[in-house]
């Protein structure tokens, strides 16, 4: 049964940047999973706000897809339900362009004949992360000052379920 590695094997930034190319010849990754992050900006758009809080990487690492959208879950939630959809705007800052490989390995009776080893390592494509330099925005939510507190709360809520360590800025 094929399951999802755990999310540290993929936090720190070791290998080397991948994406889908443009140009067939270069396209070493044939086939890409689709990103699970449904949304990328939330809330009310148009209308003007006085504060933005954002969620500062502290160190450099990966965010995997599947990480980014359930922490997007969850300040959403937070913020539509204490402080009303017209009254915020939440937007993703990291795009997950980055695709994650995974050379498997079998264990177990005869799986020399099912695997190659290290000599064909490239490894199949099994998700996708965004690569956050140290000091960029992952998250920006804009709010009005009687809401800055909930909008902080809510992204102190989502930390625990991202990698790394982060800084909260309000300007």
């Amino acid at each position: 049964m094929a399951t999802l590695r755990k999310g540290h094997c993929y936090s720190n930034i070791t290998r080397a940047y991948t994406r889908k190319s443009k140009f067939q010849k270069k396209g070493f990754i044939k086939a890409i999973p689709t990103i699970k992050v449904v949304r990328y900006s939330m809330g009310d758009p148009k209308k003007e706000f006085k504060y933005a809080i954002r969620l500062i990487s502290k160190v450099p690492h990966q965010i995997r897809h599947n990480a980014l959208e359930s922490s997007r879950q969850i300040v959403n939630r937070a913020l539509s339900e204490k402080v009303g959809i017209s009254n915020y705007f939440f937007q993703i800052n990291a795009y997950p362009h980055h695709v994650l490989r995974e050379n498997r390995m079998l264990s177990g009776a005869h799986a020399d004949r099912l695997q190659t080893g290290m000599s064909h390592s490239f490894g199949k494509a099994v998700g996708t992360a965004a690569q956050i330099p140290k000091g960029k925005t992952v998250f920006t939510v804009k709010v009005n000052k009687e809401h800055i507190d909930l909008a902080r709360i809510a992204l102190k809520t989502a930390t625990p379920r991202l990698p790394g360590t982060y800084l909260i800025d309000i300007t």
